[in-house]
């Protein structure tokens, strides 16, 4: 009975520890399994995230606006916006401006460039419109028009642009003397060639 009992105590704690170790097995086939259930709704889930993504559906872009309008720029838009929404939000065409120049009605799509041309000198016009055509719209004209008045640079052209654009439209050809590097001098050079308003 002795050897009996021994034997059993032996192999108990032995049945004991393997069962501990088939448990444990147990257990951790159990937890892949989860993990693997876990992740089948992955899918959709990612399908939520490409939702909120901003790439995956652009609601706002940019676009870059030039030519015979009134505040040349790059602006942004919503998406879905047309062309004639981008000039609006360049102030609009000057009255040079050739409106059958741009489709108006196409929409926009992100980093376009938006060109409206002017009307050719050989337009039909009065001699009125014909004179001012010679000269330069002080209050309308981008960079590279300011510059091709006598004595004025690229660094004078962006002054003058900047001035108009934080002070508002030249009212007299005095109001461009508070531009900085415009003189007196200069001012005489140019005034000839230049219209205001």
């Amino acid at each position: 009975m002795f050897d009996y009992m021994y034997w059993i105590k032996k192999y108990a704690w032995m049945a004991m520890v393997g069962a501990i170790i088939i448990w444990i097995l147990v257990a951790e086939e159990k937890e892949k399994e989860d993990d693997v259930a876990a992740s089948f709704p992955l899918e959709e889930t990612s399908g939520q995230t490409d939702e909120s993504n901003p790439l995956a559906e652009q609601d706002k872009i940019v676009v870059d606006v030039k030519g015979a309008v009134l505040k040349p720029g790059v602006y942004e838009l919503s998406a879905g916006s047309r062309v004639a929404d981008a000039i609006e939000m360049a102030g609009g065409m000057r009255k040079e401006a050739d409106p059958t120049s741009v489709n108006l009605a196409q929409r926009l799509i992100d980093e376009m460039m938006i060109i409206v041309n002017s009307y050719g000198n050989t337009e039909e016009g009065s001699i009125e419109s014909d004179v001012k055509d010679d000269k330069i719209r002080i209050n309308y004209a981008d960079v590279e028009e300011i510059q091709q008045l006598d004595g004025i640079g690229e660094s004078k052209a962006k002054a003058i642009v900047q001035h108009r654009e934080e002070n508002g439209l030249f009212q007299t050809m005095d109001d461009l003397l508070d531009v900085s590097g415009i003189g007196e001098k200069t001012l005489e050079n140019i005034g000839d060639s230049i219209q205001i308003p």
